[in-house]
Order: structure tokens, then sequence, then C-alpha cells
């Protein structure tokens, strides 16, 4: 059985989003964020106290981008990969890993800085800075994708990862930086119903 530990809407809806995605059966555990410091033993299950966590038998994986992908090749054939002889395979990759090391990172900067700090040491400037450099990195995202997904042309893997890069802009005051086609290409991807379950399963705090 896999487990996945995560926290609503947090980076972990990527391995969630994923799972729904593929069909696959599995074990939730929903945790209080930030669950290193609210979530007893949880440097048991993650040393870094982080999620996601992933367990599939003794195997365990902790990044939010990785935990698509895994998915999908150890468990497919599925359209959700683009295979290495596809020509739209060095893209998928590209954007599988840009959704959270261009995107999703300077983001957690800005909210640490603007949100989590004590009021004393938040340090809005630092915020703003972090925001214009998310933006100016979410620009260069939509010239490089293409019409309707960022990659092969079609789903993949890929879209849930810049896909809840977009949500987390959404939702947390950056939509300034998202643009009316992005707007539009979330738009379709949260009309689709794996990620309609995959909210559905993190209970009504979602």
């Amino acid at each position: 059985m896999l487990t996945l530990y995560h926290c609503t809407n947090a980076r972990s809806f990527r391995a969630l989003w994923a799972l729904e995605e593929m069909g696959l059966p599995y074990d939730l555990h929903v945790l209080p964020f930030p669950p290193r410091k609210r979530h007893e033993n949880m440097h048991d299950i993650n040393p870094l106290g982080t999620i996601p966590v992933l367990f599939d038998g003794d195997v365990r994986l902790t990044e939010s981008v990785a935990i698509p992908h895994y998915l999908a090749t150890k468990y497919g054939p599925t359209d959700l990969a683009v295979a290495p002889d596809e020509p739209g395979y060095g893209a998928y990759l590209n954007f599988l890993v840009m959704g959270e090391a261009t995107l999703t990172f300077p983001q957690t900067i800005h909210l640490r800085y603007q949100v989590f700090a004590p009021r004393e040491e938040r340090r809005p400037e630092i915020a703003r800075d972090y925001a214009e450099w998310f933006g100016s990195r979410l620009r260069n995202v939509e010239t490089m994708m293409g019409a309707s997904h960022v990659a092969a042309d079609r789903f993949t893997m890929a879209d849930i990862s810049v896909g809840y890069a977009v949500m987390l802009a959404l939702s947390v005051g950056l939509e300034e930086f998202v643009s009316e086609r992005l707007r539009t290409y979330f738009e379709s991807l949260r009309n689709r119903p794996a990620f309609q379950r995959a909210i559905a399963a993190q209970g009504p705090a979602a």
C-alpha cells in the first residue's frame, strides 16, 4: 500500500494529485502545518520534518516533483510521463523540475519573510524581492510552454508540477504575477476530475 503524509494545499498536493490521476490506492495522513513542529514523531517519518513523504513498501520519497514521476514510471505505462524517445521528453523533465526549483522555491521565501516569521523578524523588502523573482520566472515559463500544456502537447506530471506552483501563487497573494493565459491554463487543470478528488481527499479544511 502506498502511504502519503501531506498537509492541506502544501507542495505535497502534487503527490496527492498524482495518486488520483493514476487511480492508485493509497493511505493518506493529513498533518497540521508545519508538521515538524506540530506532528509528534515527524522526524522519524522524515528526518527533515517536511512533507511530502511517500512510502511504497520500504521505499521512502520526500521530493514533491520526484513522487509524480516515480508513480508514473513505476506504475505505468501511462501518458502522464513522457518517454525518452518522445520529442517532448526534454521539456517534460525540465518543467517537472522547474515547477519546484524555479517557481515554488521563491514563493516559500516570500512567505517566510511576509507571513511565517514572527512579526518583528518579517522583512517586507526581502519578501517583495522574492515575489518579483518568482514573477520573472513565471513569465519565462509562459514563453517556453506549449499552447495548452507545458510539454508533449498533453497533460503530464510536469503539468502537476507547474500547475501547483500557479495554484500556490493564486492562494498566497501573488496573483498579480499570474497572466490571463496562465489563469486559463490553471482553470483547465483544476477542472480535471483527479484534481477535484485530491481536493476532496484533504477534507473540509481544503
